[in-house]
Parts: structure tokens; sequence; C-alpha cells
């Protein structure tokens, strides 16, 4: 019997185990391209994926970092947006202007039904930003807080890339530097992470499936491979008992 027993607990901890790998196979919110000069102007794309059954991403809520003073989003069809400003300390003058506020949130809010983003889909909403000059060598977290249709909410704002719901991020390199896309930890890099000048490329359009579905193949993979397992070993369980002799 204690043979058994220990082969019902071998089962049972793999298929723990495989279904904790097919959790933290999803994916997560990110920011393209990741890696980005400090003082230089770029578009960067919010890439946000839809990872709830039966219900569809309905808020995008992305907190800035301190420093960033002028931010131009792109008109998404079936999407409308909200800047949320705040308040300088300290006001700036530059080109002959005060500038006394910063951006505090970008909110997108699904408006239908156009871009509406399920299960295995991702939606990108782009900005185009200033990126402070002062941020070099830093890695630059824009906390996110994702709701969805059934109202569920996902909070992508934990500080560590191993995290479950890590924040995304961009790392900011001296001055003068290329603007890259490197890849890694998807939330986004480390500072002073770069691609040791390897090319970057970037995905555009608003909403795409191939990821998603790629995704949901691994994932459904991944939960068969643990029931098929589980199923073997409980039939060799059941196997050894039927041989046993009864006292």
């Amino acid at each position: 019997m204690k043979t058994i027993n220990k082969i019902i607990l071998f089962a049972a901890c793999t298929t723990i185990t495989l279904f904790a790998c097919a959790a933290s196979a999803l994916a997560h919110i990110s920011i393209h391209p990741n890696t980005v000069p400090a003082g230089a102007f770029a578009t960067l794309d919010v890439r946000v994926p839809g990872e709830q059954q039966g219900a569809h991403v309905t808020k995008v809520d992305v907190l800035f970092p301190a420093g960033f003073t002028d931010v131009d989003y792109e008109a998404v069809p079936g999407w409308s947006v909200k800047v949320i400003e705040r308040k300088l300390a300290t006001a700036l003058h530059s080109g002959g202007e005060t500038i006394e506020s910063e951006i505090a949130q970008l909110q997108w809010t699904w408006t239908g039904p156009l871009g509406e983003v399920r299960d295995g889909q991702f939606i990108q909403l782009p900005l185009s930003v200033a990126i402070p000059g002062d941020a070099s060598g830093k890695a630059l977290e824009f906390r996110t807080v994702q709701s969805y249709s059934d109202g569920h909410v996902v909070r992508w704002i934990d500080p560590s890339l191993d995290a479950e719901h890590p924040s995304p991020r961009i790392d900011v390199t001296a001055k003068g530097g290329a603007i890259e896309d490197v890849a890694g930890d998807e939330a986004g890099p480390l500072a002073g992470q770069t691609a040791h000048g390897g090319s970057s490329t970037r995905t555009t359009g608003a909403v795409a499936t191939s990821g998603g579905a790629s995704k949901g193949l691994a994932l459904a993979a991944l939960i068969l491979g643990a029931l098929a397992l589980l199923t073997t070993l409980l039939t060799l369980v059941s196997a050894r008992r039927r041989r046993e002799p009864r006292e």
C-alpha cells in the first residue's frame, strides 16, 4: 500500500505542476518597443491580451511614471481615451513655455462593437511620447489595471518580472542610442538590458489572433498532457491493486 500511495502522490504533484506551467504560459500586458533612449520621441504600443474565457476586455488603465509631460494617443476604433494629469510640485520651463502638470494616467474604455478583445486575441494601443531626459539607466514601470466584461480585474502592478502579474515596463538607455524591442521577459527588460546591436522587429495592427492562438494551443496541450498522465498512473494503481493478494 505504501507504494500505491507514493504513486498517487506523484501523480497529483505532477498534475499540479503541469497546470501551474500552463497558467504561467499566459501572456502579459507589455509595451513595445521596450528599450528606448532617454530624451527620444518614440511611438510605444501597449499590447493588451484577452485571457478570460467568455469575457472581453472593457477597460485598460495605465499609470504613468513621473516625467511624461506630453502624450499623444492614436484613435483606436471601438475605444475611447481619458487623459488624467497631476500637478507638478515645481513648474518646468521648456521652449518658452511653462509646464505645470504631467501625465498621471491614460484610461482606455471599450465602447464597441469594434475593437472587442476576447480570449486568444490582443489589441495594441499606440502612444507617442517623449521619454524623460533624466531617466537613463532606469526601467520605467507602467502599472496597469485590466478589466473584463464579467467583472474580473487583473492588476499588472508587481515590480518583479518573475511575478504572476508584472507591471509592463521599458528600459531607458543612454541618449542617442537605438530604439529596440528586446526579447526575453515578456513584461519588459531589466534596466540596462539591450539587444547588443541586434535588429528589432515590431508588430502593428489593432487586433490579431495568431499569438493568442499559439498560447491557447500550448495551454490546451499542457492540460491534455496532465490529464493523460494522471489517467495512466491511476490505471497502473488500479491494476496493481487487482494483482495484490487479498488477506
